[in-house]
C-alpha cells in the first residue's frame, strides 16, 4: 500500500495534551478504541489513535489514486490531513467507533473493509437456493463487530432434512478463527438444509478463554459459546425435520448465533429483526407470558421491528407491547424507498432497499453495508466553523467506500451504491446553544453542501456519488468521549447511574474498583455471558443540563426526528421515543399522525423492570455520595486489547437483555 505519513513535527504538539474528555471519556476510550502495540508492550495513547486513524485514511485515498493514476500532491494532503487531525482530536467529528478501532490497522490493509463498516443488512428471501448463506454471512458480520440486521423473508421457503447418517471418519477440527467459526456453522446448518452428512466437530484448537486475539484485536471467549451455538442449532432443526423452516425459526437461529457472539466478544454487535406486522407468530415472539424462557436464554439477542404500512397498519393491535417492552418498533419502507430527505421530492433511489441496520438509521439492500462518521454541532460556535468541520467529516466516510470487503456479495452493491452516513450528535445540546431554528438552517445549508462536496470529490476519485450521505445515528460510546448528549436523544437526567459493560479479563477492571466505582456482576444472558462479564457503574452530573427524558412528550420527541428528517437526513433518522405510562395511550395516534413522516421509530417506557439498566436516574445527594469515593483512575499499567465497539449501546440495544 502506498503510505501516507503526517509531519513528526505537526504531531510533537499534541503527545502532551489531553482533548476535553466527558465523564466517562478516558475508560470507554480505553476500553473499546486504544490500541495494545505489541513491540512496546502496551495501549495506544489518544494522539496515537488518531494518527493511526488519519494515516490509514490518507493511505487508502493515495493508494487508490495511485491505482488508478489519478493527481495526487503530497503538500496538499498533508495540509488537510493536519486539520483532519486537529478536528478529530479535539471531538470536533469523530470516525464511528469501528473507525478509531481498526482504521489504519494491518487487518484491514490485508483483510478488507468490512470492520470498519457500523451496519449492514442482509435478506433471507433467497434461503430456498442459497441454503445457510444469510445465517453465516450474519455471524461473520456480527464477529467483526458489525450490526446487522435480517429479515424473515425466508420462512416456509425450505423444508428442513433429515442430515444423512455419521460417518466417524468425518471430523472437521474447528480453525482458531473467525472463518473457522463460520464454517464450522455452515456445515451444521446445510446438513439440514441440504440432507448431506453432519461431521463431527473438534474443537481442541480453539484457545481458551482470557487471551488476547492478535490483529483484530478483542480476548478469546474459549470453545463455550460456539458449543452452545452448535447444539442449539441442531435442537432446533432436528425438531422441525421435514417441515417447513418457519419465521421464528428464523428470527430463533439468529438469536442463538448472536448469543455465541455476545458471549464471545461482550456485547460487540447488535441484531435487528425486521418481519411483517401481519405475521403474529413473529409479533408474539416477545410475549412475556408465552415466551419467557426463550426470553431469558436467547430472545434477548435482537430487536424486532416490524414493516407496516400508511394508511393501512392498525397500530392499537402492537401498543400493548410496544408500552411493556418497547418492542416492535416500525419500520415504513415505501417512505425509505420513495424518499431521501422529506423535504425534497420524491426519487425512489432507494427502490430496491430491503430492509435496515440494527437502529433503523441506513436503509440497505441486502449484504450492504454502511459507515458513518459523527459530527458534533454543540461543540461549534459557528456555521463556517461547522461547515469545515462536515468536510473532513465527509472525506473520512467517503474514503472507506474506497476499500473492498471480503464478501464479493457486498462489493457488488457498495461500489455502485457508495452510501455513507454523515451524522450529527448531541443535537439536544445544539438546540439549547443555538436554536432551533438556527439548527434547522444549519442541517439545509450543511445537507446542500455535503452534496456538492460528494460530486466534487466523487469526480477526483473516478468512484460514482454516494447514493445517500446524511443520517442521524442513535450513538453511543463514540458520543461519551466529548460527553455529548447522544444523538437525537435527551439526557437521561441532571443526575445518574451510566453503567457499562466489559469482560472480567479486561485489565480496566482492578485500576476501576481501585479508583471507588462500583463493579458488579452481570445479571443477564447465558451463563457463559454472565461468568465472564463485568458491569461498571459511573456517576454522572449533566452539566449542560435543561431537561431530562421524562420532562419531554413523545410528540417533541417525535417532531424533532420528523424536522431532521425533513431537512438533515437522506438515509433515517434513528430515534428512542422514551414515554411515561400515561403517555401509552398516545402512541396510535402519534403513529398514525406521523406515519408518513417517519421512515423507522422505535419507543421505550420510562418505566421498566430491568436491572442493571444502562441508565438509573438518582438525586444530587447520591450522585454526591458516589461521587466522594472516586478517585482519579491508574490507568498506567493497561495492558489489553480494546473489545471495539459495539454497532450501538444505548437504550434501544441495550435494554432488551433484561426480557
Amino acid at each position: 500500500m502506498q503510505k501516507f505519513r503526517l509531519s513528526d513535527t505537526f504531531i510533537e504538539q499534541y503527545k502532551d495534551k489531553q482533548p476535553a474528555w466527558g465523564p466517562l471519556g478516558k475508560f470507554i476510550y480505553l476500553r473499546t478504541y486504544s490500541r495494545f502495540i505489541e513491540e512496546e508492550n502496551r495501549n495506544e495513547r489518544w494522539w496515537e489513535t488518531v494518527r493511526r486513524v488519519v494515516e490509514g485514511t490518507f493511505s487508502v485515498q493515495k493508494e487508490h489514486c495511485a491505482k488508478l493514476r489519478l493527481p495526487w500532491k503530497n503538500p496538499k494532503a498533508q495540509k488537510s490531513a493536519q486539520i483532519m487531525y486537529d478536528k478529530i482530536f479535539s471531538f470536533k467529528f469523530l470516525p464511528p467507533g469501528r473507525g478509531l478501532w481498526m482504521m489504519g490497522t494491518k487487518f484491514v490493509e490485508e483483510r478488507g473493509s468490512a470492520p470498519l463498516f457500523n451496519c449492514a443488512f442482509v435478506s433471507t428471501h433467497d434461503i430456498d437456493t442459497r441454503g445457510s448463506f444469510a445465517f453465516c454471512w450474519t455471524m461473520d458480520a456480527l464477529m467483526l463487530g458489525v450490526g446487522v440486521g435480517v429479515d424473515i423473508k425466508g420462512a416456509d421457503k425450505i423444508t428442513v432434512k433429515e442430515p444423512k447418517p455419521p460417518d466417524d471418519t468425518l471430523i472437521y477440527t474447528i480453525p482458531d478463527s473467525r472463518e473457522g467459526w463460520v464454517e464450522s456453522v455452515e456445515l451444521l446448518i446445510d446438513a439440514f438444509f441440504q440432507g448431506k452428512k453432519l461431521p463431527k466437530f473438534d474443537y481442541s484448537n480453539i484457545r481458551p478463554f482470557g487471551e488476547l486475539i492478535k490483529g483484530f484485536g478483542g480476548i478469546a471467549s474459549g470453545p463455550g459459546p460456539l458449543k452452545d451455538l452448535h447444539k442449539n442449532i441442531k435442537k432446533l432443526l432436528s425438531s422441525r425435520t421435514d417441515n417447513v423452516l418457519s419465521s421464528t425459526d428464523i428470527v430463533d437461529m439468529m438469536n442463538f448465533i448472536g448469543v455465541c457472539v455476545v458471549a464471545g466478544n461482550v456485547r460487540r454487535s447488535a441484531e435487528i429483526m425486521l418481519g411483517d406486522y401481519t405475521d403474529t407468530a413473529y409479533v408474539t415472539m416477545k410475549d412475556s407470558k408465552k415466551h419467557s424462557r426463550a426470553l431469558k436464554t436467547h430472545r434477548w439477542a435482537s430487536n424486532n421491528s416490524i414493516f407496516v404500512e400508511i394508511n393501512k397498519t392498525d397500530y392499537s393491535k402492537f401498543v400493548d407491547n410496544v408500552a411493556t417492552n418497547g418492542e416492535p418498533g416500525f419500520v415504513w419502507l415505501e417512505n425509505i424507498r420513495k424518499y431521501g430527505r422529506l423535504n425534497d421530492k420524491p426519487n425512489w433511489i432507494d427502490k430496491d432497499v430491503w430492509g435496515i441496520n440494527p437502529c433503523g438509521e441506513i436503509p440497505l439492500e441486502s449484504t450492504e453495508m454502511c459507515n458513518l462518521v459523527e459530527t458534533f454541532p454543540s461543540l461549534h460556535d459557528t456555521y463556517e466553523e461547522y461547515q469545515e468541520t462536515l468536510k473532513y467529516a465527509y472525506l473520512y466516510s467517503k474514503t472507506v467506500t474506497l476499500i473492498p470487503t471480503h464478501w464479493p456479495e457486498s462489493n457488488a452493491v457498495m461500489m455502485k451504491n457508495r452510501r455513507i452516513g454523515t451524522s450529527q450528535s448531541g443535537i439536544i445540546d445544539a438546540y439549547l446553544k443555538h436554536g432551533r431554528s438556527t439548527m434547522s438552517q444549519w442541517c439545509d445549508n450543511g445537507y446542500k453542501y455535503l452534496k456538492n462536496l460528494d460530486e466534487i470529490y466523487s469526480n477526483w476519485l473516478c468512484v460514482p456519488k454516494s447514493k445517500k450521505i446524511t443520517t442521524v445515528k442513535p450513538s453511543g460510546s463514540v458520543s461519551q468521549l466529548p460527553g455529548v448528549s447522544p444523538g437525537i436523544h435527551y439526557p437521561h437526567s441532571e443526575y445518574y447511574i451510566r453503567r457499562v459493560r466489559i469482560s472480567t479479563a479486561s485489565s480496566l477492571v482492578v485500576p476501576m474498583k481501585e479508583a471507588g466505582y462500583n463493579v458488579v456482576q452481570e445479571q443477564y444472558g447465558t451463563e457463559e455471558t454472565k461468568k465472564n462479564t463485568v458491569v461498571v457503574e459511573f456517576p454522572v452530573y449533566e452539566k449542560n443540563f435543561s431537561r431530562r427524558k421524562e420532562d419531554v412528550t413523545i410528540w417533541e420527541q417525535v417532531k424533532n426526528a420528523v424536522d431532521y428528517q425533513r431537512y438533515w437526513a437522506d438515509n433515517n433518522v434513528s430515534i428512542t421515543v422514551t414515554f411515561k405510562e400515561s403517555e401509552a395511550d398516545d402512541l396510535v395516534r402519534v403513529l398514525e399522525a406521523y406515519e408518513d413522516q417517519l421512515k423507522a421509530v422505535s419507543f421505550l417506557p420510562l418505566k421498566h423492570n430491568y436491572e442493571l439498566a444502562p441508565y438509573e436516574e438518582i438525586t444530587k445527594e447520591e450522585y454526591e455520595r458516589m461521587n466522594k469515593k472516586i478517585k482519579p483512575a491508574d490507568f498506567s499499567h493497561i495492558v489489553s486489547e480494546p473489545i471495539g465497539e459495539r454497532y450501538c449501546e444505548n437504550d434501544s440495544c441495550e435494554l432488551p437483555i433484561g426480557n
